[in-house]
C-alpha cells in the first residue's frame, strides 16, 4: 500500500522560504497527476501547484502567482513544494496527493487517490 511522506515544513517569519518534499518508499511519481494541497485552521482544502509527467515532458500548474512552485527529481521520486515570500496567511497543514488512476491529468482528479499526512507550515513575526 502507498504511503507517502511530507517533509520540510516548519516555522519561518514573513517573506521567508521553505521547500516541502513528498515521497514514498519505492515508488517513482512518474506519470502519476500529483498535487500539493494545503489546509489552514478553520477552513477547507485548497489546491497549491500540480505536476505530472507524460510523454516525457513535465506538466506543472501552479496557483499562488509564482511564490510556490513545484518541481520533481531526476528521478521522479520526490515532488518539491518551493515556498517562497511566506506570508501568515500560508500557515497551514500542506500535504501531497496522488492520483495511481491515469484519467487524471495534471492535478488529480479524485479516481484513486492516496494522501500523505502533511507537514505543517507556520508563518508568523
Amino acid at each position: 500500500q502507498l504511503h507517502l511522506v511530507e517533509s520540510g515544513g516548519g516555522s519561518v517569519q514573513p517573506g521567508g522560504s521553505l521547500r516541502l518534499s513528498c515521497t514514498a518508499s519505492e515508488f517513482s511519481f512518474n506519470t502519476y497527476a500529483t498535487g500539493w494541497y494545503r489546509q489552514a485552521p478553520g477552513k477547507g482544502p485548497e489546491v497549491v501547484s500540480c505536476t505530472v509527467n507524460r510523454g516525457g515532458h513535465t506538466y506543472s500548474k501552479d496557483y499562488f502567482e509564482g511564490r510556490f512552485v513545484v518541481s520533481r527529481d531526476s528521478a521522479d521520486s520526490v515532488v518539491y513544494l518551493q515556498l517562497n515570500s511566506l506570508k501568515p496567511e500560508d500557515t497551514g497543514l500542506y500535504y501531497c496527493v496522488v492520483d495511481l488512476d491515469s484519467r487524471a491529468t495534471i492535478c488529480p482528479q479524485g479516481y484513486k487517490e492516496v494522501r500523505g499526512q502533511g507537514t505543517q507550515v507556520t508563518v508568523s513575526s
